[in-house]
């Protein structure tokens, strides 16, 4: 296959895709560390139909533009080059990144492991229905700040029926974002039908 049949077919599965993506669902990955986990991240993002991805990046893992980014070959490999299809932004601080959100009339929701906060919904009993949501997973070490659940309307909380309580950044948005568009596609094919 020559260069313009590659690009051909890539235009048209783009345009195919185009269709499932979920309008206004940003991923927030607070403050993560291992670049591994941010790639996975950025994959399950960019798979399961995230818009956007924002990444508040105060120790500076990661180039500040998206440019720099989708060239650094770290994160081309681990996102299976995700990264170039995807809207990456960073934030110096969990508090811009907030009030950007904020701003913008986005409703926080934050994850953790552990109960976090006033209200805590198990995964698969929340609604992610919201016109406009930021879905924040917290660090690898630290979990999610205090800051990003006093600023979040509720924590969702995966079930953890092992000795081990918590999963890795990569796979908790793999899980989390799965239920997340599942729910989003489901009622505007609802609403689509409906209307």
């Amino acid at each position: 296959m020559n260069i313009k049949e590659e690009k051909s077919n890539l235009r048209k599965r783009a345009d195919k895709v185009k269709g499932l993506r979920c309008k206004n669902l940003i991923v927030v990955l607070e403050n993560p560390m291992n670049i591994m986990n941010i790639g996975s991240a950025i994959r399950n993002a960019n798979a399961l139909g995230a818009e956007k991805i924002y990444v508040v990046d105060s120790r500076k893992v990661l180039p500040e533009s998206w440019e720099q980014m989708r060239d650094r070959r770290s994160l081309l490999k681990v996102s299976a080059s995700a990264i170039k299809w995807s809207f990456v932004k960073t934030f110096p601080s969990t508090e811009s990144c907030l009030a950007y959100l904020e701003k913008h009339k986005f409703v926080s929701v934050v994850t953790s492991p552990h109960t976090k906060g006033q209200r805590n919904v198990v995964l698969h009993q929340g609604r992610y229905t919201h016109k406009r949501l930021a879905v924040w997973f917290g660090s690898e070490a630290q979990g999610i700040s205090d800051l990003a659940v006093e600023n979040s309307d509720f924590c969702i909380n995966i079930p953890m029926c092992g000795i081990i309580e918590s999963m890795n950044l990569g796979t908790t948005t793999g899980v989390v974002l799965y239920e997340v568009t599942r729910q989003r596609r489901e009622f505007v094919s609802r609403r689509k039908s409906a209307g």
